[in-house]
């Protein structure tokens, strides 16, 4: 105390930025953040008969109904690539951006409870989500690392291309995208709850839409009409040049991948403002 006045280690005041960060607070609190990510990878699965196994059936498993329907019935080629591995890249890449929209999404409804009792970073929540689907894609890449390297050991001839340095910005680039349209999601849902079953609905057609179970050439050339659609939707991009980097096929290019990276960053940016000013009266609604 000083001259009869008191010092505070810390002020908690209302924010007034539209795009506030502010890391220094996010970094007195990174305890807080990895106790999340340490919650959010043991619950997930908690009192389930198969437990973590569901990282490794989930993405088969639909690399398998996939080969099934588009690639067997459908008769949709892949090229060079064997279907399975086509389709189980593609559901990689997918099932990341697709788990950090889906947890961000309800951040200000399932975790109403605990913003109303104490104060933290209310970033962190979604932050967390972020990095435990990080360790989930990881997982996830382990098994397309295995069936790549079992189908090279059976005899097929493909090797990633040199644009493979791209894939930590690839990765960057679905984070953003799945956090800033999950801030928006979250926001809206505070005021509009039967939003998210639209959500739900509206996740499952985008990946049709993404270019997930098929080639983007397939659509430019059985499509035409439609193929402005798929091509400039920035999922596709990220699909196509997630699979162009592994298996070196698909369509990349240059504009492609800037584009997707603007509306990466801007979608990121638009979602951190309209959280922020969720955040400050969005317990008197929910």
């Amino acid at each position: 105390m000083k001259n009869g006045k008191s010092e505070w280690l810390y002020e908690i005041t209302p924010k007034r930025k539209l795009i506030d960060l502010n890391f220094g607070e996010i970094y007195r609190y990174r305890d807080l953040l990895i106790l999340f990510v340490k919650r959010n990878i043991v619950t997930t699965y908690k009192q389930t008969i198969l437990g973590p196994l569901w990282y490794f059936i989930q993405p088969l498993f639909t690399a398998i109904t996939f080969t099934l329907v588009f690639n067997n019935i459908a008769n949709i080629p892949t090229g060079k690539v064997p279907p399975f591995l086509f389709n189980l890249t593609g559901i990689t890449a997918w099932n990341y951006f697709n788990q950090c929209f889906g947890g961000t999404s309800s951040t200000f409804t399932a975790n109403a409870g605990i913003f109303g009792k104490v104060y933290f970073p209310r970033i962190i929540m979604p932050l967390s989500n972020v990095i435990t689907n990080l360790f989930k894609f990881g997982i996830q890449a382990g098994i397309l690392t295995l069936v790549y390297l079992y189908v090279v050991w059976e005899g097929v001839s493909i090797e990633p291309n040199s644009y493979l340095f791209l894939l930590p910005v690839y990765i960057l680039m679905m984070a953003l995208m799945g956090l800033g349209l999950g801030m928006i999601a979250s926001a809206l849902t505070t005021k509009y709850r039967d939003l998210s079953v639209l959500i739900g609905f509206a996740t499952s057609l985008l990946m049709y839409i993404s270019a997930v179970p098929y080639p983007l050439s397939e659509v430019s050339h059985k499509l035409p009409e439609w193929a402005w659609l798929v091509k400039y939707n920035p999922l596709t991009q990220i699909i196509e040049g997630f699979r162009y980097m592994v298996l070196d096929t698909g369509i990349f290019t240059w504009s492609g991948f800037f584009y997707t990276l603007s509306i990466s960053l801007i979608l990121f940016l638009a979602g951190m403002v309209i959280f922020n000013r969720t955040e400050k009266n969005f317990i008197d609604t929910v």
